[in-house]
């Protein structure tokens, strides 16, 4: 009994090398987001050159300049959310990473536990619903006073929301 105990109990304790393939391809989702957020990004650059060179001002340039940007800033924290997540399940499961102890750069991507993981994910996912918010409040098309007082209160709890989150971690 003894001895299958031990080689069903090697068995599971190897089992947690499966976790490598959400490291892999979160690392995967998160590059491909790096280069989408860039491409759009360097397209909004390209796009604002010629309208300086060329003298020419699209309609909505100024909305659909700023709404590219924040879209693209939207992408990257949720490239990053993939980037700690890989890390972290990594250093959860599988091994610490030795570049990453050894390195003088900051320390966002070690994990120490699965709520320290949780907590900077948390964090991260926030930015990201807000930065959505901002970009959906970008296109409003407001026909009342009552939806600007919506809007205010919600500008308001996102604030609160912030401090709070914040001040958790002070």
């Amino acid at each position: 009994m003894e001895f299958l105990e031990k080689i069903f109990e090697g068995v599971l304790w190897r089992g947690r090398f499966v976790i490598i393939l959400p490291v892999i391809f979160s690392m995967f989702g998160a590059i491909a987001l790096f280069f989408v957020a860039s491409a759009d990004t360097w397209e909004i650059v390209v796009t604002t050159f010629n309208v300086f060179v060329h003298h020419m001002h699209p309609e909505n340039f100024h909305a659909d300049l700023v709404g590219t940007i924040i879209g693209a800033i939207d992408l990257y924290l949720i490239a990053i959310v993939m980037l700690i997540f890989s890390f972290g399940i990594y250093e959860l499961f599988i091994s610490k990473i030795d570049e990453a102890e050894d390195s003088e750069s900051s320390k966002i991507l070690q994990i120490s536990s699965l709520d320290e993981l949780k907590s900077k994910l948390g964090n991260v996912i926030v930015m990201v619903l807000i930065v959505s918010f901002f970009k959906q409040i970008l296109h409003m098309e407001f026909s009342s006073a009552i939806e600007m007082l919506y809007v205010a209160i919600s500008i308001l709890a996102l604030s609160v929301s912030l401090y709070f989150l914040h001040k958790g971690h002070s």
